[in-house]
């Protein structure tokens, strides 16, 4: 059996290395093969903390006979969607299209061109629930193909013309004020009061969507739908911190929830996840110091601070990245390492504090997971914050003690971006320096390993570079990575990195027949069956979005010729986002939240005076008080190489600040009580 993803750089790709399917990494010679062969190319897609990915393979892919069949009659193709979105994306269609729904492991049978006639999920090992046996599936498959080649072929070619045509630019339709607040009344009408979130279950964690309700109610204020802004977006963040899919010991959240409530998540932890939901709850602790009324304050910056410490802790690498998961399961199954009976709980902390535990975390005689386990949540606040702080520490001791899941160590470059983004922003916001190195030390790792002669890889493992090209996201969120930190550093360096990222991305990325939309691969990426462009923000930002938000930022941080650039780039693409804004705002969450920012100005503060004169008082200001979006830089007087402090002084030798909203300044102040005042008005 040829080994060939034994030199994968991806933890998914080297899982199935030692499988008896005789598995191709996707490459050319893969389906030359096909064609050499005359047979259909099996393509399997999944990650590596998936579940059911996990369940697949071990009752298909560890099975010889199964294995057999495959290798027999078909060419079998293995995928890291994580590594290659953009082939994930082309599939995930055709499986959504065919099936009306999909998700991981996909299962997608191509003609030897990689046109798709037959899509689906996980198969089972025995039909099941009207599902037939993968063995069944592919029994039938082989059949179809020796015997109606041509009509299978003629099938898949009409396939992917109708994917073609589904594949349109959203049509012109801005982010105006009467999208913004159909988007908040939209979202209304999808929130489950009962339990905090939108919709049914499974219920995702709604980030970016929390970051544009928080936008909103800044722009509008404490009446209309700026108020209802606040109350949803409050109420979601304490659901889902005080629920199950949050690491109630150790922070971090779990990806999704398998139930209304947020009580028994789905166990895998996702970097983007916690990037995203990082920079949204410390976007409400903050909103709650500049004195929002609420009751929540202290848990919601507890729960940030947990956030950002998981993220740094478990998810950080040796290199100075951060790790793209953990897994869902460990060899004894799904959940043990964090779910509780009330024996366990007695067991580790004796009966008087393994009782009052028990009640603290909601774990109960009947479980709310299996069998007899309970995941911990926290109802209400411990009516002993010292006793709850010690019998947590000594919980999470005797959880390391339990089978860990396994940590996918790739680096993203999209994802770390959005960690920079949050950890970067979380670090100013908190006062906390030791998460600015961090994100300092992610961002030169990506630029030294994931950035060759201006174009950017996906990934990395072990500070050795990836093969697969950055797709639109990389770009956006790397750029946007890189203008949080020359906002809180004063560092030249990034800016002029990230508007680099910027023009790379415009010139490569964008429909050139359609201004304001862009590709998610490159003008000279490999060629697919279609090439992707999906505009809709899901469990991350879209690649649009993404960069739509980066060039936001940067048009109002960048020197006049590219600012002037950014910001016509960035309206003609918001230009685009109106009606899906409108019709499906829990898909344009990250596209919301730009157009908030750019709404707001966006809101430009420049402070510029002597370090010890009074500059790192009112920089402290502006960013715990400035809204979301808004761009604050801090420095020496009349800084050339910074283009929001060039040509401004101190005044009658203070710190002074300059505010602005998008091309009208208000008069420089030297005072916080003046800044404060400048900033409500």
């Amino acid at each position: 059996m040829a080994q060939r993803l034994a030199q994968a750089t991806s933890p998914y790709l080297l899982q199935h290395a030692d499988n008896p399917v005789d598995w191709w990494p996707w490459c050319a010679e893969a389906f030359e093969e096909a064609r050499r062969r005359d047979v259909p190319v099996l393509l399997s897609i999944g990650y590596a903390a998936c579940h059911w990915c996990h369940v697949m393979a071990h009752e298909s892919f560890e099975d010889p006979e199964t294995a057999g069949a495959m290798n027999e009659n078909f060419v079998n193709i293995k995928v890291d969607r994580e590594e290659r979105p953009d082939i994930d994306a082309v599939y995930i269609q055709a499986t959504q299209a065919m099936t009306g729904q999909a998700g991981w492991p996909l299962t997608c049978f191509l003609t030897p061109d990689g046109e798709p006639f037959h899509c689906g999920t996980y198969y089972p090992a025995a039909p099941m629930h009207g599902m037939p046996s993968f063995r069944q599936l592919l029994d039938a498959v082989t059949s179809a193909w020796q015997e109606r080649t041509q009509e299978v072929r003629q099938s898949a070619s009409k396939i992917v013309e109708q994917l073609a045509s589904q594949r349109a630019a959203l049509p012109e339709s801005a982010v105006d004020d009467e999208a913004l607040t159909a988007a908040v009344s939209g979202l209304v009408e999808e929130f489950d009061a009962d339990n905090g979130g939108f919709g049914d279950a499974p219920k995702f964690p709604p980030s970016m969507v929390l970051e544009f309700l928080l936008r909103h109610h800044e722009r509008e204020g404490d009446t209309g739908t700026g108020a209802r802004a606040w109350q949803l977006a409050e109420s979601v963040a304490v659901s889902m911190a005080r629920g199950g899919i949050n690491d109630q010991l150790a922070g971090g959240f779990a990806r999704y929830s398998v139930d209304a409530s947020w009580i028994v998540p789905h166990f895998e932890k996702m970097l983007y996840d916690n990037a995203l939901l990082l920079r949204a709850y410390t976007h409400l602790a903050r909103r709650h110091a500049a004195g929002v009324p609420g009751t929540e304050a202290e848990l919601l910056r507890r729960v940030a601070g947990e956030t950002a410490e998981f993220v740094v802790r478990d998810l950080g690498t040796p290199e100075g990245g951060f790790a793209a998961s953990l897994d869902a399961d460990t060899e004894q199954g799904e959940g043990v390492t964090y779910v509780w009976s009330p024996e366990q709980l007695r067991e580790v902390l004796g009966e008087d504090d393994g009782a009052w535990a028990a009640g603290v975390f909601g774990v109960t005689p009947e479980g709310t997971f299996e069998h007899g386990t309970s995941t911990l949540r926290l109802p209400h606040d411990p009516d002993d914050p010292e006793r709850w702080r010690d019998v947590r520490e000594r919980l999470l001791r005797a959880r390391a003690e339990r089978p860990q899941p396994a940590r996918d160590d790739k680096v993203v470059t999209a994802w770390n971006g959005l960690a920079i983004t949050a950890l970067t922003e979380a670090a100013t916001a908190l006062d906390r320096p030791d998460w600015l190195r961090a994100a300092e030390t992610a961002a030169r790792l990506l630029l030294d390993t994931q950035l060759r002669d201006g174009r950017l890889l996906r990934t990395s493992r072990s500070g050795a570079p990836g093969t697969a090209a950055g797709v639109l996201e990389d770009y956006g969120c790397l750029a946007e990575g890189l203008l949080s930190l020359h906002q809180a550093t004063g560092a030249a360096e990034w800016l002029d990195t990230a508007c680099e990222l910027l023009d790379t991305a415009l010139e490569l990325f964008a429909d050139t027949e359609n201004p304001g939309a862009f590709h998610d691969t490159a003008s000279d990426a490999e060629p697919l069956v279609n090439r992707p462009s999906d505009p809709t923000d899901n469990a991350s930002p879209c690649g649009a979005s993404s960069l739509t938000s980066a060039l936001v930022t940067a048009g109002a941080l960048a020197g006049s010729e590219r600012s002037t650039r950014y910001r016509e780039a960035a309206e003609q693409s918001l230009n685009r986002a109106g009606l899906l804004a409108r019709r499906a705002p829990r898909f344009a969450g990250h596209w919301l939240a730009a157009a908030e920012a750019r709404r707001h100005g966006p809101l430009q503060i420049a402070v510029v005076g002597p370090d010890d004169n009074g500059r790192a008082e009112l920089i402290g200001t502006a960013r715990r008080h400035a809204p979301g979006g808004a761009v604050a830089v801090a420095g020496e007087p009349e800084s050339a190489e910074i283009p929001l402090l060039a040509d401004r002084g101190v005044l009658e030798g203070s710190a002074a600040a300059y505010v602005c909203r998008g091309y009208v300044c208000d008069r420089p102040v030297t005072t916080v009580d003046e800044l404060l005042a400048t900033l409500r008005g």
